[in-house]
């Protein structure tokens, strides 16, 4: 038996509306208009946020926006995103000018075009305003209605506590990342570019880090990134003494191998550091040679202005911490030439969900390959992070780094 399914969609007993990625109503079912108190001309079409805006009488309303950051998170995510109880109020069909209290509960996922992109995402919505109204019934339930209604308002405002809270935390962790995370000084002559992506909509910041250290003998620099595992405030503060740690101890040591020997010892005594990943990187001007170490981490680039371009991934060892007992840990060199190009990266720039990771390093190769006339350490960190960033951002921090050889 063949089934309707565009029929299927009007009866289901379910409020659903189905969202484009430019967050246009494509279509709703007749429980969504019937709910929403509005005809199909009057969603099908329009901008979501033309069609159900916040009340304008209301300056902590914030239905709109928590709303499509779900709807974002979807698009970012691939994944389905249940949102808690949300107070969105919406203005009377009849008497415009009159907003009326409601509260929802929304769920958002994706749906999937035969070649994987997002065709359209399903916005689910079951409204409980009238479970929470007191309405003329008997006294012991007009009680228990008065004290549900007094209890989802009181979650819905804890909600938005948790909110504001979550985001003065990010912004004072970003405050603090860019503190650690100065713009470096040109290292001797040599160009070098630096770049920090904070995560969008999330906590998820302030764990990624960068150095540059001039060392004590000859035409040298040690260039480093690392990701600790955690993130915001106890991810920046852990980050910062890593960061610093690595730094110093580049200085003292006979290579990158050492280096992360020490700085794993190290992070055995710092909560918050197990599992952080690092890589560190030897430039050494005088016999054109990298000397790399890698403890669990994406593998630098190594851009030859020749043609091609090489992983450097022949010296990778567990995180930091991660092992039983401390080991001495690998170490390998290369040889460069002039006009070659080094670059650096945290996972946020390659790693996406439901993707390998070896799809992501071969699109960084690809961007690198198809920019290597860019001859700026500047543009072609623009350019690289243009090309593998989409434009709504991404659920990690990325930190990246461009050194002209």
């Amino acid at each position: 038996m063949a089934i309707d399914y565009a029929a299927v969609f009007q009866a289901l007993p379910g409020a659903v509306a189905l969202i484009g990625a430019d967050l246009v109503f494509a279509d709703a079912n007749l429980a969504f208009l019937t709910q929403a108190g509005r005809s199909r001309d009057q969603v099908v079409g329009r901008y979501l946020f033309d069609a159900f805006p916040d009340n304008p009488a209301d300056p902590g309303a914030s239905g709109a926006r928590n709303l499509e950051a779900s709807l974002r998170r979807v698009l970012l995510n691939r994944e389905p995103d249940t949102m808690a109880l949300q107070r969105y109020d919406v203005e009377s069909a009849d008497q415009p000018g009159r907003w009326e209290e409601r509260y929802w509960s929304p769920v958002n996922a994706p749906v999937f075009a035969p070649d994987g992109q997002i065709a359209v995402l399903i916005h689910r919505v079951e409204e409980v305003t009238e479970l929470l109204r007191v309405t003329g019934r008997t006294g012991g339930e007009r009680n228990l209605e008065a004290e549900l209604y007094s209890r989802m308002r009181e979650l819905h405002q804890v909600n938005e506590r948790l909110r504001k809270a979550h985001a003065r935390e990010r912004e004072v962790a970003l405050a603090l990342q860019r503190a650690m995370l100065p713009v470096p000084a040109p290292v001797d002559h040599h160009r070098v570019a630096v770049r920090y992506r904070p995560a969008v909509g999330s906590l998820n910041v302030c764990g990624d880090w960068y150095d540059l250290a001039k060392l004590v003998d000859g035409d040298r620099i040690a260039v480093a990134v690392g990701d600790v595992v955690g993130h915001g405030l106890e991810a920046a503060g852990v980050m910062g003494q890593l960061r610093s740690a690595l730094s110093a101890t580049s200085r003292v040591v006979k290579g990158p191998a050492q280096a992360l020997e020490v700085l794993g010892r190290y992070a055995h005594s710092l909560e918050g550091a197990q599992s952080t990943s690092a890589v560190t990187v030897f430039v050494d001007w005088d016999r054109h040679t990298l000397t790399y170490s890698s403890a669990g981490h994406p593998p630098p680039v190594l851009l030859r202005g020749a043609g091609g371009a090489e992983l450097l991934d022949q010296a990778t060892d567990p995180p930091l911490d991660a092992a039983f007992e401390p080991r001495p840990r690998p170490e390998a060199t290369v040889g460069f030439s002039g006009g070659d190009t080094l670059v650096l990266y945290t996972d946020g720039l390659i790693e996406r969900r439901h993707l390998d990771i070896d799809i992501g390093l071969d699109r960084l190769v690809e961007s690198l390959e198809s920019n290597r006339d860019i001859t700026s350490p500047e543009a072609l960190a623009d350019a690289v992070l243009s090309e593998m960033l989409p434009a709504e951002g991404v659920t990690d921090d990325t930190a990246l780094v461009v050194v002209c050889l």
